[in-house]
């Protein structure tokens, strides 16, 4: 009987523990279920709308907007919002990885330089940056104009194609690719590298069977800081790309804005949404045990 009070002493520290995190946590839920969940819940049942010709929501419930949206010309956009979002993506990775590397490995002194070179252009305003690339690969321009002069065909343009809209995107999301992965490197052990050398591993080997594994979570941080943004991206390929270069964005941007058929931009947006969260789900979905068992090792711990 003299232990029941002790054993209930020991209990409170836990609850009221718990209570604090979710006393923390609330702030945060309330966040994601106002601009979030609720916002979600909200396009979702748009689509299912016609427009009136107001340019507002109608009231009757029908499946013509969703069917609209399915037809083969928007899914040829939709496809190609995918690939190019994805290639700009891996572009980012293959100079993301090398580069956090080299931050991580050079001096102390010198790393914040480093960083704030990498940083730098994310303090002058996006449009401004989109409009000098305009000025850099504009067919006048000084950049074309020396390739030219260097065997280039006059008849190849640099803007208004999809290659730039891909070099323009890589630009802009390079930054925000390659701070997750030298977070990661910096935490990195290289000793593991010299071990590997040691062992009679190559210096790409170790590099790629050592390094790439031990920062796999700056990679997948960069994968989805990069690939979610770009997949909604509409000012480059409007302001960069050309007739045929529209992306998913821009027909989200042109249905809510000028033709004033939110419904159409509301569907654009649900199948954008589904792209986005249903890897996510997959995810959780093949991860589920392992998400168990590290919620009952902390629970466990806590204890």
């Amino acid at each position: 009987m003299a232990d029941l009070p002790l054993k209930n002493n020991l209990a409170r520290p836990s609850s009221s523990k718990s209570f604090v995190e979710i006393f923390l946590t609330m702030p945060t839920a309330l966040w994601l279920v106002l601009f979030f969940v609720i916002p979600s819940i909200l396009i979702f049942t748009i689509a299912f709308h016609c427009a009136d010709s107001a340019g507002g929501i109608g009231s009757e419930w029908t499946l013509e907007t969703v069917k609209r949206v399915a037809s083969s010309n928007y899914v040829a956009i939709l496809w190609r919002t995918i690939w190019v979002s994805a290639a700009v993506t891996v572009i980012c990775i293959l100079f993301a990885v090398p580069v956090g590397y080299f931050i991580a490995c050079a001096n102390r002194k010198i790393r914040p330089w480093l960083l704030l070179f990498f940083v730098l252009p994310l303090w002058t305003n996006f449009l401004i940056r989109i409009f000098a690339w305009r000025l850099v690969l504009h067919p006048d321009g000084f950049l074309r104009k020396s390739l030219i002069f260097c065997g280039m065909s006059d008849e190849v343009f640099l803007l208004n194609n999809m290659g730039a809209v891909i070099a323009v995107t890589v630009y802009t999301f390079l930054p925000f690719a390659i701070l997750p992965v030298y977070a990661a490197a910096e935490k990195f052990n290289f000793a593991l590298l010299e071990a590997a050398r040691d062992l009679g591993a190559s210096r790409f080997k170790a590099f790629y069977s050592v390094f790439i594994p031990g920062i796999k979570k700056g990679i997948i941080t960069a994968l989805l800081i990069v690939f979610v943004p770009a997949l909604g991206s509409y000012a480059i390929p409007d302001l960069i790309g050309g007739v045929s270069d529209e992306l998913i964005g821009n027909k989200i941007a042109l249905r809510a804005m000028q033709n004033r058929n939110l419904p159409e931009a509301a569907a654009y947006a649900a199948v954008l949404a589904i792209i986005i969260i249903a890897p996510i789900a997959v995810w959780f979905a093949f991860n589920r045990k392992n998400l168990k068992s590290f919620i009952k090792a902390r629970m466990g711990g806590e204890r």
